[in-house]
């Protein structure tokens, strides 16, 4: 009897752990501010067909009113969540929040009396709750009278009607790693503290389901979003297979010099910029050059992952300056500049001392204000010269001492060798990192380095520039047929995608690098004045330079730059097919040579780990310009940053999971992205691609049900063929 008791209970927790599992599903992840990664917000129904999808979604997500008691229920979620996840704003942490947030709520919320309104039952109730959090949400769908069967529909719908800290906890409990460890949560924990503050607020809550019926027949009933997208695609994706068609490769040369940039669509225009000014030749590769690191600043003390979210990183490379009396010394100067910070922060947030900070620096804060708004220039200068007086600015380079040879000889060769660049080596090879540079941007992250997990990405252009440089490396690629010349030399360099200033780090003085550097002012000012006329109309080309780095100053600035609004395609091939071609900076380029690729696994990687993220990209900016309100995050006017980890509208408002209004419109009301689904363009024979489509889960979810759209561009015929979604290939007349 005994062990048919623990046999059942085991069973039970059993069932309530899948019906967790089942209703995170719909919801897709939210990373923090500080490293914010491009999504899709329907993420949870990629195994749908995308016209079921985009109908379903739209009844979960995309309600613009909630009945009335799930707002209170909302309201008293957020004030909790707020506290709970807080990365440094408050002056003041939760109590117990390294428990867990199950374990700290249930002690803190007898002492919250707009939950329980001093009332003794509940109170008790309250207390009498189980310590176990899965069992704390079955005691809540008893109470409530959820019927067996609808278990899961009502927990899905616990996390649809706030679905912005629903995913910040998906985050949290499947994708930060060691992140998530000072503020511990469990998706038991979040469905636990909903549950319980419903059945206090809402005793009738199982109206809910009712209420999200109808919402789905309403739906269903509405004209689907596929119609407009699709009347969008045709317009664009047709001329483009022609025009791709249409190139010839090259006979190959040995160019001046040869420069590898991230895939990111804003590096293709300036590629094409460079490419005008001398024989140089450029390479798309994905922004991390292969290689998945932890990157620990040693002066700082900061670590974090510097490769796609689909990764974990296989290795910690430390960053120190070059010397051990530089690196003392930058510790010391570091540690007194953050010594102000803390300072300035602890008198700004607590309770008193704002009094006091506002009587002693109100006019200097007034005058700094003013200066900020009226000068930015002059004023970043200043900051600049102060920040510099405080702490200098140093050189660090990376330690591979926990990469082993072998190991980077693998890496060399699997970059190279997917990229296509495996002969005819130019004396300068220069790889590119890049990420942006901006003023008082709660969304600065969401324009840096995707493949980099929203960092900048010269620390990997470093990484890998000390790792092709290596003699003992060259030889192992040499005896795989990659003989790099011993003249060739790799330099680590970092894109600005706002200003497109390109910092090359190191001191590089022979006459072929300073024509470059020259070469890539030159195209800073002419890929600046194309980029300014999209934002700014009637600027002369002269001044276009400047005029985008004060835009990369202003702390007004709402649009300091586009970002990847505009993209469209994700184009994989030799740079040949792509290189005379005006491709307006709507494309993900990444070269390829499938020539060297005969079994087709570069390919399969590139289109089950750049594609996907581009994918992400893609969705994400479709969405936000879809429905900013449901799926992106309003107005950058309108917005509060809570816990310096989210977005608010308001100070009680969902998580705001997507981009801001400013990012996808050219006004209020004009869109500027147009909402297209990714269109990728293989330039490699069918018959490859069909081999490993048919063993890639991944590729028949989001080929077979419309997410994305594939098209091959045969190499010996130059026929264009469109897979269907059935996985029958269409040729193009």
């Amino acid at each position: 009897m005994h062990k048919q008791k623990i046999t059942m209970q085991n069973n039970e927790a059993t069932e309530a752990s899948n019906r967790i599992s089942e209703s995170f599903k719909r919801i897709a992840p939210f990373w923090p501010l500080k490293n914010l990664i491009a999504v899709n917000p329907l993420q949870g129904l990629e195994d749908l067909p995308i016209e079921d999808a985009l109908n379903i979604g739209a009844a979960y997500f995309e309600q613009a009113e909630l009945p009335g008691k799930m707002e209170d229920v909302n309201r008293e979620t957020i004030k909790w969540l707020q506290v709970l996840f807080d990365d440094g704003q408050a002056s003041i942490s939760m109590p117990l929040k390294e428990l867990g947030l199950y374990a700290a709520w249930r002690q803190l919320v007898v002492y919250d009396s707009k939950l329980h309104n001093n009332d003794e039952q509940k109170i008790n109730w309250l207390n009498a709750l189980p310590q176990v959090a899965e069992q704390a949400i079955s005691t809540c769908l008893l109470r409530l009278g959820i019927a067996k069967k609808d278990h899961a529909q009502f927990l899905t719908l616990m996390l649809t009607t706030l679905p912005g800290w629903a995913a910040h906890v998906k985050y949290r409990t499947e994708w930060a790693g060691g992140d998530a460890n000072h503020s511990p949560v469990s998706q038991a924990d979040y469905l636990a503290v909903r549950l319980i503050i419903t059945t206090l607020l809402w005793p009738e809550s199982k109206e809910l389901l009712a209420w999200h019926e109808s919402a789905l027949e309403k739906s269903k009933a509405t004209p689907c979003a596929l119609e407009k997208i699709t009347t969008l695609e045709d317009p664009y994706h047709l001329p483009l297979l022609e025009k791709l068609a249409a190139q010839t490769c090259h006979v190959p040369h040995t160019p001046k010099a040869q420069l590898v940039f991230c895939i990111d669509v804003r590096s293709e225009p300036f590629r094409k910029a460079l490419e005008s000014t001398d024989d140089y030749q450029t390479f798309g590769f994905a922004g991390f050059f292969g290689i998945p690191v932890q990157i620990t600043d040693t002066v700082k003390g900061e670590s974090y992952a510097s490769c796609p979210v689909l990764l974990s990183p296989k290795h910690e490379v430390k960053e120190s300056p070059c010397d051990h009396k530089k690196c003392e010394h930058a510790l010391k100067e570091h540690e007194r500049l953050a010594g102000f910070k803390r300072l300035y922060q602890s008198l700004k947030y607590n309770f008193t001392t704002p009094f006091a900070l506002v009587e002693s620096f109100g006019f200097a804060s007034g005058v700094w204000m003013g200066l900020r708004s009226f000068s930015p220039k002059l004023a970043s200068l200043l900051k600049t010269t102060v920040t510099e007086t405080i702490r200098k600015s140093y050189d660090v380079v990376p330690s591979l001492d926990d990469t082993t040879l072998a190991e980077q000889c693998s890496y060399a060769q699997n970059v190279l060798t997917m990229m296509g660049l495996t002969h005819h080596f130019s004396p300068i090879i220069v790889l590119c990192g890049h990420g942006s540079t901006t003023q008082n941007n709660a969304y600065a992250t969401a324009l840096d380095c995707g493949a980099c997990g929203g960092r900048h990405g010269g620390s990997n252009a470093k990484i890998l520039a000390a790792i092709l440089n290596c003699s003992k490396v060259r030889a192992h690629l040499k005896g795989a047929a990659i003989d790099i010349p011993e003249t060739t030399r790799f330099i680590a360099a970092e894109h600005n995608t706002t200003t497109d200033e390109m910092n090359i780090y190191g001191h590089h003085d022979c006459s072929d690098m300073q024509k470059l550097k020259r070469n890539l002012e030159k195209a800073r000012i002419t890929n600046s004045a194309t980029r300014l006329d999209k934002m700014q109309k009637g600027i002369a080309e002269t001044k276009a330079a400047s005029k985008t780095r004060l835009r990369s100053q202003d702390w007004a600035q709402v649009r300091p730059e586009w970002g990847l609004a505009g993209n469209a395609a994700f184009i994989v091939g030799p740079r040949d097919i792509t290189a005379s071609l005006d491709l307006e900076g709507r494309c993900f380029l990444h070269s390829y040579d499938c020539a060297n690729d005969p079994e087709g696994t570069s390919l399969t990687t590139i289109l089950t780990a750049p594609m996907v993220v581009a994918q992400w990209i893609n969705t994400q900016y479709l969405f936000s310009t879809m429905n900013n309100v449901a799926y992106g995050s309003g107005s950058k006017i309108t917005k509060n940053i809570t816990g310096k980890m989210g977005i608010m509208q308001g100070n009680a408002s969902d998580l705001m999971t997507g981009l801001p209004l400013q990012s996808v419109y050219s006004s209020d009301t004009e869109a500027y992205h147009q909402t297209l689904r990714l269109m990728t363009v293989v330039y490699a024979p069918m018959d490859m691609l069909d081999s490993f489509i048919n063993a890639q889960p991944v590729l028949q979810k989001l080929f077979g049900n419309g997410w994305v759209k594939l098209a091959c561009i045969e190499p010996n015929t130059r026929k264009t063929y469109l897979l269907d979604r059935d996985f029958t290939w269409q040729s193009i007349h």
